[in-house]
């Protein structure tokens, strides 16, 4: 029986194969491979102690590599602390490193992956600082930010402004911390800054995608967590334009339906295996976010690196089957580099 939280593709879901999907492929072996790759296992099967004898320890090996180090995890707490305790010392009048803010982006959503290319944090200001800005003129969002950036600075004298217009950076050496100012609504929502365009307000997505990200991962057994920061550790050796909540949410979009989503490690091959031909599925389609349902367009700038990908995975899985361990070592690092192991 399916979970209830799971429903079945719909609503700007698209399943991996389909109308349209062999012709982003092309014809021949590639596309029939790709067919084949999706069939579910058997549920029994007796004889898998005799076969991919190096697959869990490899997988298991290469999500320990991914996870930030100690000194790393403390570095970008005491940095993302310190600059939540001085913005709440200004605007409220406490010291909490926690109070008024939450962590977003990979810190917030636990899918980090070593060596953590930033902290974000979002701030929620008092209602009063709103009102303020909108007895303005001009671009008040602009006006904000430069505001924060005045605060921090009395603390942290390298705080800039990133180009985007919508955060406020301190580029600690280390672990650089992003700020995003915002108001929290009446109805629950948070303002954020877009300072673009003359400058608006937009909806931030970042609880919503939180909260859909955790129930996910709860029901797969942490798989989706585990899902995104390889594909994160894809994105980063290959140089691919996805961005990282983009990889996110296809991670919860394809473990709401691969049948195999509460599996352990011994299963991450064909979790691979299978994601790559679902994101090549998804090429020039869009991305709904939650709590908006705002439409974002995926593209096809990538769709080479995910049919290669697709191509040394589909490989991978049949010497993994075959025990060829470090010729299977060999079609994940073309994927993933060197930190997934060559050998396990």
């Amino acid at each position: 029986m399916g979970s209830p939280l799971y429903p079945p593709f719909g609503s700007g879901l698209q399943p991996a194969v389909g109308s349209g999907f062999g012709s982003l492929l092309g014809s021949g072996n590639f596309s029939n491979n790709l067919l084949s790759s999706l069939v579910s296992p058997p549920s029994q099967a007796p004889a898998l102690s005799l076969k991919w004898i190096y697959v869990r320890a490899r997988f298991i090996a290469f999500m320990d590599n991914l996870a930030i180090t100690k000194a790393q995890l403390e570095d970008g707490n005491t940095k993302q602390g310190g600059v939540r305790a001085c913005l709440n010392r200004h605007y409220y009048g406490v010291s909490s490193e926690t109070a008024n803010s939450f962590l977003m982006g990979s810190w917030g959503k636990l899918t980090r992956v070593r060596p953590s290319r930033d902290v974000d944090i979002l701030f929620i200001l008092p209602d009063s600082v709103y009102w303020q800005y909108q007895a303005r003129t001009g671009n008040r969002q602009s006006a904000l930010l430069q505001e924060i950036k005045n605060v921090l600075l009395g603390t942290y004298s390298q705080t800039s402004m990133r180009g985007d217009g919508q955060v406020v950076v301190i580029p600690f050496n280390q672990t650089p911390i992003e700020v995003a100012p915002g108001f929290r609504c009446t109805n629950g929502n948070i303002l954020v800054c877009d300072t673009n365009d003359g400058g608006r307000y937009i909806t931030s997505t970042a609880e919503a995608e939180e909260q859909s990200l955790s129930v996910s991962d709860t029901y797969c057994v942490g798989n989706t967590r585990a899902l995104a920061r390889m594909m994160k550790q894809w994105q980063r050796e290959q140089n691919v334009s996805l961005k990282s909540f983009l990889l996110e949410r296809l991670a919860v979009e394809f473990l709401t339906t691969w049948p195999n989503n509460q599996r352990d490690h011994f299963w991450y091959d064909w979790m691979i295996r299978d994601f790559f031909a679902y994101l090549i599925g998804r090429a020039n389609n869009y991305i709904f976010m939650p709590g908006t349902s705002e439409a974002i367009a995926l593209g096809n700038d990538w769709l080479f690196q995910a049919q290669r990908a697709y191509k040394h995975a589909v490989t991978a899985c049949e010497h993994e089957e075959a025990n060829y361990g470090i010729l299977a070592g060999q079609e994940w690092q073309a994927i993933f580099g060197s930190a997934i192991p060559l050998s396990s």
